[in-house]
């Protein structure tokens, strides 16, 4: 594919996944890995080395992008860092599990499995609008715990911060308000993302087939290229997420979801 189309087409992803990621607090995974995997197929490269390079790049340009996230959505007051903290550092260790998982298994059930994955949660946040704007969330330090170890091994299978996920955990089973659970989402996405990186770095050590510049399965040019657009379009998503009603910001959440879980079926 001609590397201007491709600059270009990063560029654009890296606007819209930078804004999601600051308006649903999630990673924005679920756009930039399809993309980075059509992108790696159009230049010829292997489907499964494809799903696996698309999935550990995008993992590490989801930390600094929910860091900007978080720390944006903090300044609001909407992050719980009581449950973060504990969610995000039981990730850690679920995205090592989920990521090295993720390594060895065929780029075919990786794409599947992240497909479904957030389809199914798509039309559980529609079953479930959650309306309420200020409420008091529900759980544990050892409920946190568990949950973040299970996000974490989601992450690492599905090559996304496990927002997608998370974000509809915090507010069906939990009661978190919508607001509050996508900025605690953006917190606990830092640590998660951070494991499941760190297994597909790893992995993918002394891989053959993979681009000059990469550190595992991580592509550093399009590390680069996206992550100078997600970081500053994050605090963008965040001002824009303050706008909508919990409600919206749910309904309009789950559409984007369905949306892209059947373009990832559709190309699997």
């Amino acid at each position: 594919m001609d590397p201007i189309l491709s600059f270009a087409a990063l560029i654009i992803t890296g606007i819209t996944a930078g804004t999601a990621s600051g308006l649903f607090g999630v990673g924005g995974g679920f756009l930039m890995t399809p993309v980075q995997y059509w992108l790696s197929l159009l230049g010829g490269m292997d489907s499964t080395l494809a799903t696996r390079l698309a999935f550990g790049t995008s993992l590490a340009v989801m930390i600094p992008t929910m860091i900007s996230g978080a720390l944006a959505h903090h300044s609001r007051g909407a992050v719980d860092w009581k449950a973060a903290i504990p969610m995000g550092f039981a990730a850690i260790f679920g995205g090592l599990a989920g990521g090295t998982l993720a390594s060895h298994l065929p780029g075919i059930v990786l794409r599947t499995f992240f497909a479904l994955l957030i389809i199914v949660m798509a039309v559980r946040m529609v079953w479930h609008i959650h309306s309420c704007p200020v409420c008091e969330p529900r759980g544990s330090t050892v409920i946190s715990i568990a949950i973040g170890f299970f996000i974490g091994i989601i992450s690492g299978l599905a090559g996304i911060g496990g927002g997608v996920l998370l974000v509809p955990v915090l507010v069906m089973l939990l009661g978190y308000s919508m607001h509050k659970a996508v900025g605690t989402s953006s917190a606990c996405l830092i640590f998660s993302s951070a494991g499941a990186v760190t297994a597909y770095v790893i992995n993918g050590w002394g891989v053959a087939g993979l681009p000059v510049y990469s550190i595992g399965y991580v592509d550093l040019v399009t590390f680069a290229i996206l992550a100078a657009t997600t970081i500053p379009l994050a605090r963008f998503g965040v001002r824009c997420a303050h706008t909508f009603s919990g409600r919206n910001l749910q309904i309009v959440f789950a559409a984007v979801l369905i949306l892209i879980g059947a373009m990832m079926l559709v190309s699997g």
